[in-house]
């Protein structure tokens, strides 16, 4: 015998005490919500996966109707059309409405952080960045040509050449030849332009998708420091180091504050240093809308602060003659141009222009949007040290 299906008020009734999980988490640094989402259904196995697929459409539609973080989960709720009727005092249910309680407001996001994005993001590019983005795959040329890969429904991206677009849905197997990783992301590391034999710094490295790219380009010849202060993101790259058949990355940990002492034995040796610095992440709200109720004017401050301090950072390590590449999965103006026309005031690094299909120039870097190059949102410049 089957699951017995939840009733419509009963998923209405998941999705709000979901919505209050991610508007704590929100508030206070927490999980994604798509983590939030998995945990809450590891422990109700009574949902069915129509269930949890239906429970998982009105958290999300709820999500990306609110521009600001809503005061609950209720609130969230009620914005979305047609969604009242099931707030009728049932079982399982939610309660009945009050005439007088509160519904989040809709919008793009919050009105102060729409006015920081770059002067070349146009209005009617915003409802872009709430829309389901694509399933983007790059294929790993260590191990397999593009035109080699079989899969149902894969398409070439239209500017990375080593990149897959899927339909929806599509289960994917990360063997090691290919990688889930957003287009945009994928000319990132074309952006940088990293050769066989190079020594090349990814500075920010997480876990490891653009050193993973870039071990590619480089064709596994060279040298490549993955660093990053967060352990347990950089304990995941070992992994897939040893799936992708990459072994010329060394795992880099820093310290926090003192990120230059752990760096010193590379100072003006780098042909290359890729700084993919955390930011505010508006460039991503198509996968992680709920990101935008997190970001607050203190946030961001100390996010461009901290920007500005990797960049000098790995300023430092480039070589005469060498390159720095700056990335942010941002819109904004203050962590993309705005950094970027700092640092060529404050150094004696030559911006170069990046030859990409996609990108519009913002400053002396280009951006790439949801709404005019189908990527995530991202800003991308580069520099030379001079001989």
């Amino acid at each position: 015998m089957g699951k017995e299906p939840m009733t419509p008020s009963a998923r209405a009734q998941a999705a709000i005490e979901l919505l209050d999980e991610v508007i704590v988490a929100a508030r206070e640094g927490g999980a994604a919500a798509d983590t939030l989402i998995a945990r809450y259904f590891r422990t109700r196995r009574y949902a069915g996966s129509g269930d949890r697929r239906a429970v998982r459409e009105l958290v999300f539609a709820a999500i990306r109707r609110a521009a600001n973080r809503p005061a609950s989960g209720r609130a969230a709720l009620l914005g979305l059309p047609d969604v009242a009727a099931l707030f009728d005092g049932s079982p399982h249910g939610p309660a009945a409405v009050d005439p007088d309680e509160p519904v989040a407001r809709a919008g793009i996001a919050p009105t102060w952080l729409l006015k920081r994005f770059d002067p070349v993001v146009e209005r009617d590019e915003m409802p872009a960045l709430l829309e389901r983005a694509p399933l983007d795959l790059r294929v790993n040329r260590l191990k397999i040509a593009r035109d080699e890969v079989e899969i149902e429904g894969a398409v070439p991206t239209p500017h990375s050449p080593f990149g897959l677009r899927l339909p929806e849905g599509t289960k994917v197997e990360q063997d090691g030849r290919v990688e889930i990783q957003d287009e945009g992301s994928q000319l990132i590391a074309l952006a940088c332009a990293a050769a066989p034999g190079m020594v090349v710094v990814d500075l920010c490295a997480g876990a490891g998708g653009k050193t993973l790219a870039l071990a590619a380009v480089m064709a596994n010849q060279g040298r490549l420091i993955a660093c990053d202060t967060d352990r347990g993101r950089l304990s995941r790259l070992s992994p897939r180091l040893e799936r992708a058949g990459v072994t010329i990355v060394e795992s880099r940990l820093l310290d926090p504050g003192r990120e230059a002492q752990a760096l010193d034995d590379l100072s003006g040796t780098a042909d290359l240093v890729l700084v993919d610095a955390p930011c505010s992440g508006s460039g991503t709200w198509r996968r992680n809308p709920e990101t935008r109720w997190r970001i607050t004017p203190d946030r961001l401050t100390a996010l461009t602060a901290l920007q500005a301090r990797l960049l000098d950072l790995a300023a430092a390590l480039v070589k005469p003659s060498g390159a720095l590449v700056y990335a942010v999965c941002s819109l904004l103006a203050e962590e993309g141009r705005d950094q970027a026309e700092a640092l060529t005031a404050r150094s004696s690094l030559v911006p170069e222009p990046l030859s990409m299909a996609a990108g519009r120039p913002a400053g002396p870097g280009l951006l790439l949007s949801p709404a005019r190059d189908g990527t995530d949102g991202f800003f991308i410049a580069r520099w030379r040290r001079p001989c």
